[in-house]
């Protein structure tokens, strides 16, 4: 090739071929951080919302319980008993325990399985005034016996079912910012609980 009008034709061509390679490597790798990039920033706001969500609301009663003894009848003296109790119940969702699967090639955001709701109930009772008497005083055991009653009334009055339909939507509202984050990154996201049809995903 000592020709020089065939020489700058061939180095012409191998510098096309090189420019061409490095543009390929180039747009593979951006591709490839794309996907990576995607993949990291849903796990990590998935991780973030690993943790207890819980809803809580307290409720307050007040409770007389009246003592009295009867002698033919009739009723010979009485003493009574009045309870502040105050109940806080908790709903909460052990998101440890949701399953989700992040399938970038696809750009999937598959949720296989959602947590169950943790109800609990923790009612205090406080004796506010006790109306006792000499010839007829208030035992330790009635008081422990009028402070269980009044929390397994205080227990019965929360309704159970109200609360667990109130921490599901909160449950949904969180789990929106991730679906929110998914869909902006082009996911498309894929419900395997039946649970979200409220989402309308």
């Amino acid at each position: 090739m000592k020709n020089p009008k065939l020489i700058i034709p061939f180095v012409a061509g191998i510098l096309l071929m090189l420019i061409l390679f490095f543009s390929f490597r180039s747009c593979f790798k951006m591709s490839e951080k794309t996907e990576k990039s995607d993949y990291y920033i849903l796990t990590n706001q998935i991780s973030k919302m690993n943790k207890m969500v819980v809803l809580e609301q307290d409720f307050s009663a007040m409770q007389k319980t009246k003592f009295g003894y009867e002698f033919l009848g009739k009723e010979m003296t009485s003493n009574s008993i009045i309870t502040y109790t105050k109940t806080n119940a908790q709903v909460s969702y052990d998101l440890n325990k949701m399953k989700i699967e992040v399938d970038s090639i696809n750009k999937k955001l598959i949720i296989t399985e959602l947590p169950s709701a943790d109800i609990r109930i923790t009612p205090s009772v406080e004796i506010q005034s006790l109306d006792d008497s000499f010839i007829n005083r208030i035992s330790e055991q009635d008081i422990k016996n009028v402070q269980q009653k009044a929390k397994q009334a205080a227990i019965k009055s929360v309704d159970q079912n109200k609360l667990r339909s109130e921490g599901h939507q909160q449950l949904m509202e969180n789990l929106n910012n991730i679906f929110v984050l998914a869909k902006a990154l082009n996911y498309k996201i894929e419900d395997q609980t039946g649970k979200l049809g409220v989402l309308g995903l």
